[in-house]
């Protein structure tokens, strides 16, 4: 989580003001940053956990084990619907921890996130 809340810190949300940080830890134990980046196009921004994810895959790793995800909400917020389709994607067994502006840390699987999820063009 302190990874997480690092990132938080590189948050772009003039827009929404809704900073967030994520940090994904991979089995080796390498740890991306990734935060939100908001765009006055807002279909073009992007989510801290996509950045973070997208930033692992773009070094070659693809074997994560947990994401960590900070705001400075007063509730942990989990990831978006978007978030949670890339998450599926890539890391369907992953671990998701959620924090908000209190040290309380939330922890979910994805499958309790995402009960009847998406998962190819052939089902």
């Amino acid at each position: 989580m302190a990874e997480a809340r690092a990132a938080l810190k590189n948050a772009h949300a003039p827009y929404s003001n809704f900073l967030v940080g994520a940090a994904l830890r991979t089995a080796s134990g390498r740890v991306y940053r990734g935060a939100n980046v908001e765009n006055a196009s807002l279909g073009l921004s992007i989510c801290a956990e996509r950045a973070a994810i997208f930033s692992a895959i773009s070094a070659g790793d693809r074997d994560f084990d947990a994401i960590a995800v900070a705001t400075r909400a007063s509730e942990p917020t989990p990831p978006c619907g978007a978030c949670r389709q890339v998450m599926l994607e890539f890391a369907p067994d992953m671990t998701i921890h959620l924090a908000g502006k209190s040290d309380d840390i939330e922890t979910h699987t994805l499958a309790e996130l995402v009960p009847r999820p998406f998962r190819s063009f052939n089902s």
